[in-house]
């Protein structure tokens, strides 16, 4: 990894990358997925392509161009954009004056809530001219700086991309972070967070937070773009495979232990969601740890 300090800041060399990218995934609320500083060459490409969490570019100088729903968008130096999970996106520098600009992909339980009381949107996912864009900028690369694969600097992490993200905050247009549909998700999340290992229901959920079911339906839609259901069996799934990585649980336990009463029904909801059984993504996880260790030690 590189220093801070020797971190590229040159702005008359032709082109850059610095980054890292996290190897393990276990925090659940948020978690950096890869940061990174790059100055790209002119009319360099990514997309289009779709991202498995969300990432945010600050724009620090240079020019370039946002496909995102059959819409572009003209970016340039002090501007930001967001991509969505699972939306379909592309991204080029200009010809002339490519950009350069930091990152940030990150996802959690609570990334989408953060997101939603910031100004970017799904219909508008840009914005122009981020108030306290060189603050945004100058903690990005402190998450860059903090960056490593043990659990202590995935931590420290997190912690530098809350302070990052509330940035954001402090630059919305006066959009309430506490709106109602809002604050019943983030109740909800709670709820599960404190209960998924337990038989509970979206009937529970919904009588916790004091909605039927077809308002927390709705408010689950429009804040996370999921249903509640399909939120707390993923948010199962993830604690799954925590432990499937790193305890030596049978799989009946760990259907168990994350509120599944029977371990088929846990069993065939893993494969239909990661594409793969229990047993086959311990396995697969092992053999990952073992390679990681061979190679260090090589």
């Amino acid at each position: 990894m590189i220093p801070l300090e020797d971190m590229p800041m040159n702005k008359n060399m032709d082109e850059y990358k610095t980054s890292y990218k996290a190897t393990e995934r276990e925090l659940v609320s948020l978690q950096v997925y890869n940061v990174g500083i790059e100055k790209c060459k002119a009319s360099h490409v990514w997309g289009p392509g779709i991202r498995d969490h969300y990432l945010i570019h600050y724009v620090i100088r240079g020019k370039g161009r946002y496909h995102y729903d059959h819409r572009d968008y003209e970016l340039g130096a002090g501007d930001a954009f967001l991509v969505y999970p699972g939306s379909v996106v592309s991204y080029e520098a200009d010809a002339s004056e490519p950009w350069e600009y930091a990152w940030v992909g990150f996802n959690g339980s609570d990334a989408a809530i953060i997101l939603e009381a910031t100004d970017f949107t799904r219909e508008e996912p840009v914005i122009f001219g981020v108030d306290g864009g060189a603050r945004i900028c100058d903690e990005i690369r402190a998450i860059y700086a903090a960056s490593g694969n043990d659990f202590n600097h995935a931590v420290e992490m997190t912690g530098r991309l809350y302070t990052m993200l509330s940035s954001f905050l402090h630059a919305s247009a006066g959009r309430s972070h506490t709106n109602t549909g809002q604050s019943y998700v983030q109740k909800s999340i709670e709820y599960i967070s404190a209960n998924y290992s337990y038989p509970i229901t979206i009937e529970n959920i919904a009588d916790y937070v004091g909605l039927s079911r077809s308002q927390l339906f709705r408010s689950f839609r429009t804040v996370l773009g999921q249903s509640p259901k399909e939120y707390l069996t993923d948010f199962r799934l993830r604690q799954a495979c925590y432990l499937l990585e790193n305890t030596n649980l049978s799989i009946t336990a760990i259907a168990n232990s994350v509120g599944f009463d029977n371990s088929l029904y846990f069993s065939k909801t893993f494969h239909r969601q990661r594409n793969m059984t229990p047993s086959d993504y311990r396995l697969r996880k092992q053999e990952g740890k073992n390679n990681e260790k061979q190679q260090k030690k090589s």
